[in-house]
C-alpha cells in the first residue's frame, strides 16, 4: 500500500516503508494527535515519537517487541498524555528538549540539545531545537542515505504554516526564523514532513509560502 500520511482517531496506522526504517503513524486522543513508531529494520529496535494519548492504542502499535525510547517533541499536555503508562509498561528511555523537560511530568532521562543525535538501532535522528511554540520544542531529522530526508516537526511546522505562537510577535519571529534556518535552509524540497497533528507535507510544498507566513504573522 502507498503511504499517504492520512490517519484518523480510531482508525489503523499508516505505514511508511523505507529501506532502513519503518515509520507507523497513528492518530490518538481528542486533539487528533499524531504519534509515530519508528523501527530499525536491521535491529528491530523501536522508538516512539509523542506518547500523546490512548496508551492502549500505542501499546498495541508497539507490540511485543517493546520500545527502547520515547521522544516527546514538546511540553504541551496533549503530546505526553500516555507517556507515563507507556514508560511504565515498556521501561523506555525518555527524551525531550532540555528547555521543555521541566514541563513534562514524567522524568526526562536524556535532555536534548540542538544537534544531538538520537539513535534507534542503526538509524540516527538529529534533533533541531525550534524556539517559539514552546521554549524547548524539538524536531527530529532522519537523513535517509537511500533517499530524501524525513523530519518529525511536532507542533512547529504544519501544512500551511508554523505552530501556534499565541499572537506573540517575538515568539512568532523566533519560530519562523528557526524553522526557516534549521529546516528549510538545510533540507531539500523533497524532505517529508510529519507534523504533530493532521496530514503530512513536504518542505517543497510549503517553501513558496514562507514570505506569506511572515507577512501575516502566524
Amino acid at each position: 500500500m502507498t503511504y499517504s500520511g492520512v490517519v484518523e482517531v480510531g482508525g489503523p496506522a499508516d505505514v511508511h516503508e523505507l529501506t532502513d526504517l519503518v515509520i507507523s503513524k497513528v492518530a490518538v486522543g481528542p486533539m487528533n494527535n499524531n504519534a509515530y513508531l519508528l523501527r530499525c529494520r536491521a535491529t528491530d529496535e523501536q522508538l516512539l515519537i509523542d506518547a500523546a494519548a490512548e496508551p492502549k492504542t500505542l501499546l498495541t502499535l508497539i507490540g511485543d517487541s517493546g520500545i527502547a525510547s520515547v521522544v516527546t517533541t514538546h511540553q504541551h499536555a496533549d503530546h505526553w498524555g500516555a507517556l507515563s503508562e507507556v514508560v511504565d509498561v515498556t521501561g523506555a528511555r525518555t527524551y525531550a528538549g532540555r528547555y521543555d523537560a521541566e514541563g513534562i511530568p514524567v522524568s526526562t532521562d536524556v535532555p536534548v540539545e540542538d544537534g544531538d543525535v538520537i539513535r534507534v538501532g542503526r538509524v540516527e535522528l538529529t534533533a533541531r531545537h525550534l524556539v517559539g511554540h514552546t521554549p524547548g520544542s524539538i524536531a527530529l531529522v532522519y537523513d535517509d542515505p537511500h533517499g530524501h530526508p524525513h523530519v518529525f516537526t511536532g507542533d512547529c511546522l504544519f501544512p500551511g504554516g508554523v505552530g501556534n505562537t499565541h499572537n506573540d510577535p517575538r515568539a512568532f519571529a523566533s519560530l519562523i526564523d528557526d524553522v526557516e534556518t534549521k529546516l528549510f535552509g538545510q533540507l531539500p524540497d523533497e524532505t517529508w514532513v510529519y507534523p504533530g497533528h493532521g496530514n503530512d507535507t513536504t518542505l517543497g510544498a510549503e517553501r513558496p509560502h514562507l514570505a506569506e507566513w511572515r507577512q501575516r504573522g502566524w
